[in-house]
């Protein structure tokens, strides 16, 4: 019997250690979501709010560009970027720069940056955080060459020297409106690329939506919660004359 009740202790320690590992590995947020552990933060400077190229101007500009040089983004870039993705525009209400059904905002934002990709900050995947407008450091080292290759080989993506990944989380938009929610997680995407063609067109940057790629392989790249689904690939740079 005592050894019946050791081997149950033992049982109930290894599982003890387990999820502390777990913990260790990855972060709980308060909604229930995980996210993998960020290996460090990078506070991005605030958005602009105003600039000199009217609405009107970008949708008349707005083009999808293939072809980059090597300059690197600003940190500003980025923080622009992401924000016109899902900035908060309404701190009271938390509300984001695309409208989301039912404030439900499934979409998570991820930077691949390449080497030199921006100045600053190393080449890695980070995680866009918009309660508090920064980055969380989740992979290192230069990913776009095997990006490129679960994209069915895109120079584009492997010659940018940033790529904004979109992944969804489906499950908080369908367990509010059900199968249906499925729509409005794809029409919500639609919303932040437009956004992001017109905060890059603004800031002289050049970018092209993606939906040809293996949805596996970049979900297993990046390391990605099993819960989301990568959506979109957004090559962006400073275009070629």
């Amino acid at each position: 019997m005592f050894k019946k009740k050791r081997t149950t202790a033992v049982i109930v320690a290894t599982a003890i250690l387990v999820g502390l590992a777990a913990v260790y590995l990855v972060w709980l947020r308060p909604n229930g979501d995980v996210f993998p552990k960020a290996f460090g933060t990078v506070k991005l400077p605030s958005p602009e709010t105003t600039g000199p190229m009217s609405v009107e101007e970008a949708i008349l500009r707005r083009r999808s560009i293939r072809s980059y040089t090597d300059a690197p983004l600003s940190l500003q870039d980025i923080s622009q970027l992401v924000w016109a993705a899902q900035g908060i525009t309404d701190p009271a209400r938390k509300f984001r720069a695309a409208p989301s059904a039912g404030a439900t905002y499934p979409l998570e934002v991820y930077i691949v940056v390449g080497s030199n990709g921006v100045t600053g900050i190393a080449e890695g995947v980070y995680r866009y955080d918009p309660s508090e407008h920064q980055l969380e450091n989740v992979l290192r080292g230069d990913l776009r060459s095997r990006l490129a290759d679960a994209a069915l080989g895109q120079s584009c993506v492997r010659e940018a020297p940033v790529n904004i990944v979109i992944a969804a989380v489906y499950e908080r938009t369908t367990r509010r409106y059900g199968d249906r929610g499925i729509r409005y997680v794809h029409m919500e995407v639609g919303h932040v690329g437009q956004n992001l063609y017109l905060q890059a067109e603004a800031r002289g940057l050049g970018m092209v939506v993606v939906g040809a790629f293996d949805d596996d392989q970049v979900q297993e790249l990046l390391q990605l919660p099993t819960d989301q689904k990568p959506l979109y690939i957004i090559p962006i740079g400073h275009p070629v004359s």
